[in-house]
């Protein structure tokens, strides 16, 4: 069967969530790209395609091994970067990559997101790191990542702009909008003087009261 015909569901949702990310300005022009984990191997959007004009037909299927079967369109130039972070990470269901215009800023000081907000912790810990600086698209990045997601669901990369993963594209592109927003809000900290940041105890507490943050729970009767 063509690989166009399988993951109709999948498809869908990672088409309409890059759809959303061409939408959010998250990343301009023909920047960034987003992946979802299939049934052996991964659906991921092409190369030079706007996420905005993202369809489900033009998604590209990666299998387990690296192979990409013909009869597709090329794959992002970052399939790598995509390819590896889901090897090291199985809780990883998809990623978002972008250009964002303040992460991509402090990328290119190479500065990590510290605890100046309790809402770092929302990226799973005290801070989010810089990844080292690599040329897009090589094996380099790919492993520049995996090292800046160790315990982490979001990074920065050095230079270059930021990655989220997520159980769901959505997710993962929630998670992008959430380190955007915190990286503007770090940016202009800085430009006042900088900003007093939270002790690892402040942080714990609060990774404690995100166990259960955004959950509704049903009420026992």
């Amino acid at each position: 069967m063509n690989p166009g015909q399988l993951f109709r569901d999948e498809r869908a949702q990672l088409a309409e969530t890059l759809q959303q990310l061409g939408a959010s300005g998250l990343s301009p022009g023909r920047s960034g790209n987003a992946s979802i984990r299939v049934d052996g191997g991964l659906l991921i959007s092409a190369t030079g395609l706007a996420a905005a004009d993202c369809r489900p037909d033009s998604l590209v299927f990666i299998a387990d091994d690296g192979s990409i079967p013909d009869g597709q369109l090329r794959p992002s130039s970052e399939w790598h970067l995509h390819y590896g972070v889901y090897r090291s990470r199985p809780d990883a269901g998809a990623i978002v990559h972008c250009h964002s215009r303040y992460a991509t800023a402090l990328a290119c000081k190479r500065l990590a997101i510290p605890a100046y907000h309790y809402m770092v912790a929302v990226a799973g810990g005290d801070d989010i790191r810089c990844a080292d600086y690599a040329t897009f698209g090589t094996l380099a990045l790919s492993d520049a990542t995996e090292a800046a997601m160790f315990e982490r669901r979001a990074c920065l990369l050095a230079n270059h702009g930021q990655v989220a993963l997520g159980e769901t594209p959505q997710r993962a592109l929630q998670l992008a909008q959430d380190v955007e927003e915190l990286a503007a809000g770090y940016y202009h900290c800085l430009a006042i003087g900088g900003p007093v940041l939270l002790s690892a105890e402040e942080m714990a507490e609060v990774s404690e009261q995100f166990k259960g943050y955004g959950q509704q729970h049903r009420q026992q009767e």
